[in-house]
């Protein structure tokens, strides 16, 4: 993998993009030069017509980020990928048309603009077909030693057996750790020279995932191993990296302060975050106000009580602060004040709060929240003062994931479903916490992307 701006990237999800991103631009001068032969107009030097090119390929690209079209599914299944092409084609004529009425002069013309979707839908249709076997083989695999057999290097092996996984284990070695669980494991006094070993067996990575660390650590073979250029990473940085997510079985105190995050040029970050807050909330405030009454109008039509509910949730640093959304619920789906977990097809919900949370209208007046400063557009999701004490007494660092703002979308709403228990909680931390030591503007940017395609697959909405 490589790592932009804190965020892991798979070689070959940036390989798969870079050649995207050269075929909508090509798929945009061939329907250029297609419809000026057809109207008889000269074709001219290319670069003077880069912006309608460009802003063609951009609105393309970023549609098929949106709807996950890099995603493991579309990577592994031509189907699935060519479903999400088709949406996103679809996506990006809504992008360019935006583009053309504000500026004209930067996109091409529309009869361009449909000779080159037609072009660019079969072009990336057709690239899937040749390198869709390849993003299931080996080619684009890492390959891996671990250092271990106990339960820890059996995570490793769980995550490559994973769908979708993009390395490869090409040996264990048993170290002086504990109980093995691997029966392939080589022990390491098998092993004359380790650093030769991993060479000859064309690793790129050593991961550490021992059962017990203290006098454990082979640090003479580690030196060796990394002076070869072979990279070492301890368990919990392996797994971060390639589950998007701080795994709790695994970290420890000593790994959050000293691994890369949390700090690393926070300052001009939340500077350009509150920037883009206030202009993205005062914008989306103005374009939905109609949609936003419409909606209240509804619910006050279809159950008795109020449009609109307030409440209070925990926000940065601990602090409580009070939200506004659209009532999505009846008036008595909470006994005597007490906050209750939703569920799965909750009978509470109303019959056009039901519509409303799919679509995820009910959120939209918490851009009010976001104007004022309690929230922000990215951030881990806000809970109840009940529900945070209950979990602070039962997760390792909760507390932590209120070192950044809540958010009305975020990290763990992309990539985790909607649930309502400990192990979902559990498991949305892990996001959030990942969030919170990676997060960077880049990062903003792709949760925002991808927030669409939650909108239009509302999977996990209740």
């Amino acid at each position: 993998m490589i790592r932009l701006f804190k965020h892991y990237v798979p070689h070959a999800v940036l390989l798969l993009g870079l050649l995207d991103f050269i075929t909508l631009l090509c798929s945009a001068e061939a329907a250029w030069v297609i419809r000026a032969r057809e109207i008889g107009m000269d074709v001219d030097y290319v670069l003077n017509r880069a912006g309608p090119l460009l802003s063609f390929a951009a609105a393309l690209q970023v549609s098929m980020i949106a709807v996950g079209v890099y995603g493991n599914e579309a990577l592994q299944s031509l189907r699935y990928a060519v479903a999400r092409l088709l949406v996103a084609v679809s996506l990006g004529i809504i992008f360019l048309s935006v583009m053309y009425f504000l500026l004209p002069g930067l996109t091409l013309w529309r009869s361009n603009s449909l000779y080159a979707m037609m072009i660019a839908g079969a072009a990336l249709i057709m690239i899937r077909i040749v390198l869709g076997s390849m993003f299931g083989g080996e080619v684009f695999k890492r390959r891996l030693i671990v250092l271990g057999a106990g339960a820890r290097a059996e995570r490793v092996r769980q995550l490559e057996q994973r769908k979708g996984s993009g390395f490869l284990v090409v040996g264990y070695i048993g170290m002086n750790d504990g109980t093995h669980v691997i029966p392939e494991a080589i022990n390491r006094s098998a092993i004359y020279n380790l650093s030769d070993f991993v060479v000859r067996l064309a690793a790129s990575e050593v991961v550490l995932a021992l059962e017990e660390r203290r006098n454990a650590i082979p640090m003479s073979d580690l030196l060796r191993i990394k002076t070869t250029g072979v990279h070492v990473n301890d368990l919990s940085t392996f797994l971060e990296r390639e589950t998007g997510r701080v795994d709790l079985d695994s970290v420890n105190p000593s790994w959050l302060i000293f691994s890369d995050g949390f700090s690393a040029g926070r300052r001009l970050s939340s500077i350009a975050k509150r920037l883009f807050d206030i202009i993205a909330s005062a914008a989306l405030l103005i374009l939905t106000g109609p949609v936003i009454l419409l909606s209240a109008l509804l619910v006050k039509l279809d159950s008795k009580g109020p449009a609109f509910y307030r409440q209070e949730r925990v926000g940065l640093y601990g602090q409580e602060f009070w939200i506004v959304k659209l009532r999505t619920m009846r008036t008595d789906a909470e006994v005597a004040g007490q906050a209750v977990w939703a569920e799965k097809d909750d009978p509470r919900i109303t019959r056009i709060g039901r519509w409303l949370r799919k679509l995820r209208i009910d959120e939209l007046p918490q851009t009010w929240t976001v104007l004022k400063g309690h929230m922000s557009f990215v951030g881990p999701r806000p809970e109840r003062r009940q529900f945070v004490d209950d979990l602070e007494q039962q997760l390792r660092y909760y507390a932590e994931r209120h070192m950044v703002k809540p958010g009305i979308t975020g990290w763990a709403q992309i990539n985790y479903p909607y649930g309502a228990s400990l192990e979902d909680s559990r498991n949305k931390l892990e996001y959030d916490l990942y969030y919170a030591k990676n997060y960077t503007p880049f990062l903003d940017l792709l949760i925002l992307i991808q927030t669409v395609r939650v909108v239009l697959w509302p999977d996990g909405a209740r």
